[in-house]
């Protein structure tokens, strides 16, 4: 029986409690949330795991696994300090390491708590064929983000391009991953997660496209290296609780919490 501490109540939070509140070998006992959080996660908790408790911080206690589904400010507030206090951590928000230093921060963390820190795939797919092509070699990879124009509002595209007068697929950034998570921070986990399996954020080229015909997000990897080449393309499904969030996310933090706490793993 795993016992699982999370961080963050929102979409993605409430969606992994929801999969996995008839799993017997998965326990949450702990729900981490801001103070202004409190109330709305009480009646989220309650409903989908009676049996944890929501608070401030983890306050002492030692869970088997600490999940943060909350965003950059949990990092720095939760997971570094679990962390060095030896609690093993898997991390949703894999955008936020694009900050300089974030990555390495969380690596000698849990070097000097002698546990781990779980990086997760999130929406994209190949993060394991990737990851393995790297240690051969690799010498490129590419990542197409295309999205429904009205996808990019509030981002520095509304601001050089008129998104409602698109009438076809339009680029509207291109440059390397480290450039695109600075410019569009909230559009920043895939590219991130990549870049973190294979070349780095320097060296992985983000070409990020808004379509006025689009009703999906889809990504597009290719990569070629030492061990040949690969593409994939994903069109993912928005969660239903939150348009911005892809249901993919949430599943894949349920794939490591059943690889975590069943007797087969894959």
């Amino acid at each position: 029986m795993l016992h699982v501490s999370m961080i963050g109540c929102g979409a993605i939070g409430a969606g992994v409690l929801e999969l996995l509140k008839s799993d017997p070998e998965v326990v949450f006992d702990l729900v981490i949330v801001p103070e202004n959080a409190l109330d709305n996660a009480g009646a989220t908790v309650r409903r989908l795991a009676p049996e944890a408790k929501v608070g401030l911080g983890l306050n002492g206690t030692r869970p088997d696994l600490l999940v943060e589904c909350a965003g950059h400010r949990a990092i720095e507030e939760h997971i570094i300090p679990a962390l060095e206090s030896g609690i093993a951590c898997m991390v949703v928000s894999v955008g936020a390491l694009s900050e300089p230093g974030l990555a390495e921060r969380l690596e000698q963390a849990a070097q000097r708590g002698g546990t781990q820190v779980q990086l997760l795939s999130g929406a994209i797919g190949a993060i394991d064929a990737l990851a393995a092509a790297s240690i051969g070699g690799l010498d490129s990879v590419v990542y197409t983000g295309r999205k429904p124009a009205g996808a990019w509002k509030d981002t520095p595209a509304e601001r050089d391009f008129d998104l409602d007068a698109l009438t076809e697929a339009t680029v509207i950034f291109e440059g390397s991953a480290r450039e695109a998570a600075r410019l569009y921070p909230k559009n920043a986990n895939v590219a991130a997660t990549l870049s973190l399996a294979g070349l780095g954020l320097d060296r992985t080229q983000v070409r990020l496209l808004a379509d006025p015909d689009a009703t999906e997000n889809v990504h597009h990897v290719e990569a070629h290296g030492a061990f040949g080449g690969f593409e994939l393309t994903m069109r993912g499904k928005p969660l239903a609780a939150n348009p911005k969030t892809s249901a993919l996310t949430v599943f894949s933090v349920v794939r490591a919490l059943n690889n975590r706490a069943h007797a087969l793993s894959i």
